[in-house]
């Protein structure tokens, strides 16, 4: 019997603090957003040089070192630091013996250079002997003030949800109290990987009046979920 007893106090105590644990205030949940478009300022671009013969009877070779002291000193030229100029790959025989047995080989060589102007990229791709460019392409771009735009879109989202719950609640006749939960849903667009020929890149031309083509915009969207009180 006293088990019993025991047991039910037990309950009835539970039970009063289950209650109390229970947040009975009135609650509003909103979704709020924010976005920007940004044209991106650093690019990341890819250059394969490639070795070739200047004759038919593949005797006279333009060496792989002359292609690079051109490149080289078109970067440099262009006011690109040295450090935003960097090799990426080889492919090369480093011993005599074997270029003497395959005379045919090609070298070939891959660059990166970082730059923040693709106009001056226009100027190392012509001052480069053209038969010597195997391909180039842009392996990647960002933008020099993400975490500042990052955050600012963040407050905005925030601000824009709290706006969507207090003109919801003034339509009731509400008054909207102070948040209680906020969560930051991440939605930004990564920048993606582009093919050279879809940049403001133009081809030596004399049709210098042609509008030049604008560069794909980086596209970061935020979203925030936010749950307010209703006083």
């Amino acid at each position: 019997m006293k088990n019993m007893i025991a047991l039910a106090l037990l309950s009835v105590f539970s039970l009063s603090a289950l209650s109390q644990n229970i947040d009975t205030r009135r609650k509003i949940e909103v979704n709020g957003s924010a976005e920007a478009e940004v044209t991106p300022d650093i690019i990341y671009i890819g250059m394969s040089l490639k070795e070739y013969f200047k004759d038919s009877n593949n005797k006279k070779k333009v060496e792989i070192e002359e292609l690079e002291r051109q490149l080289q000193s078109a970067v440099l030229k262009a006011g690109i630091p040295q450090e935003n100029f960097t090799i990426n790959n080889i492919s090369s025989y480093n011993n005599w013996w074997e270029k003497k047995k395959t005379p045919d080989f090609l070298a070939r060589k891959q660059y990166r250079i970082k730059v923040t102007d693709l106009t001056k990229f226009n100027e190392i791709m012509s001052a480069v002997d053209p038969k010597g460019i195997e391909y180039s392409n842009i392996e990647s771009y960002d933008y020099s003030k993400m975490e500042s735009l990052k955050k600012d879109l963040k407050i905005k989202a925030l601000q824009n949800a709290k706006e969507k719950a207090e003109y919801l609640i003034n339509s009731i006749g509400g008054t909207l109290g102070g948040p209680l939960e906020i969560q930051e849903i991440n939605n930004d667009a990564q920048p993606e990987i582009m093919n050279f020929a879809k940049t403001v890149l133009r081809a030596a031309s004399s049709e210098d009046n042609m509008p030049e083509i604008d560069f794909k915009k980086i596209k970061l969207n935020y979203l925030i979920r936010a749950v307010f009180e209703i006083k």
